[in-house]
């Protein structure tokens, strides 16, 4: 954590400067701050609280025209030289593929949009990698939405409005990481998609009495989405965003 590094170096700074007293405080907060996150207390608040309005699944009335939009979390290149999904996009997939089931059964028009480029420069877009997956699962290629060019949440959102808009999407479902829908909800709604947002997978810390490696993982991944919320605050504050797009244009 890079809280913990800044903590490190000032007391050891201040200590150097013979400001025995602010050193020693400097350092017992980094010592705090490394126990209480590497036992899992941080994360666990963090990760209870980022997630917390999305750990029921909605029950979804569809529309005469639903879009179901499945978020990338990345694409690698396997030993073979097929690209692959990422291990983190598996539960947003399977979850993306319920949805899409359960839209069909209702006997409404369905589509299932994949939203990803080439963000980790495996050689494909995330959508073409997922789509094909998706394909494998049987959803006809026909119901298959895919954008290819977004390399973050902000442009998923900026790129999906033009085609649920093409579409005419009555109801749209967005499928994310628990811990990721805080910030793309804050996005699609910025662009003028207003969405009901699923889970594909939720994230625990792991309290023990010494520290866990993944427990500094967690913290790091919900503190990098509070920064997405908070700088996205700030950009709206001082003019810097695109121009929000009134909520229902689609």
């Amino acid at each position: 954590m890079d809280v913990l590094i800044v903590l490190v170096l000032l007391g050891l700074a201040l200590r150097a400067l013979k400001w025995r007293r602010m050193a020693a405080a400097a350092l017992w907060a980094a010592v705090l701050l490394f126990l209480a996150t590497g036992c899992g207390l941080l994360p666990t608040w963090l990760l209870n609280t980022l997630q917390g309005p999305y750990a029921q699944r909605p029950a979804i009335a569809w529309a005469p025209r639903n879009a179901i939009v499945l978020l990338g979390a990345g694409a690698v290149r396997a030993p073979d030289g097929t690209v692959k999904p990422t291990l983190y996009a598996n539960g947003r997939i399977n979850e993306a593929l319920a949805q899409y089931r359960d839209c069909k059964a209702s006997g409404n028009d369905c589509k299932l949009e994949v939203s990803g480029g080439d963000a980790l420069h495996s050689g494909e877009s995330e959508a073409a990698v997922y789509g094909a997956v998706l394909e494998h699962l049987g959803v006809p290629a026909a119901d298959l939405l895919l954008e290819p060019r977004s390399m973050n949440t902000w442009q998923n959102a900026q790129f999906s409005a033009p085609l649920l808009r093409d579409y005419g999407a009555q109801r749209v479902v967005l499928v994310s990481s628990a811990s990721h829908l805080r910030r793309a909800m804050l996005y699609f709604t910025h662009f003028g998609i207003e969405a009901t947002p699923v889970r594909g997978d939720w994230l625990t810390a792991r309290p023990d009495w010494w520290p866990q490696s993944w427990n500094f993982a967690m913290s790091d991944l919900a503190l990098h989405e509070y920064a997405g919320v908070l700088r996205y605050r700030l950009y709206n504050a001082m003019g810097w965003n695109v121009q929000a797009t009134r909520p229902g244009a689609l």
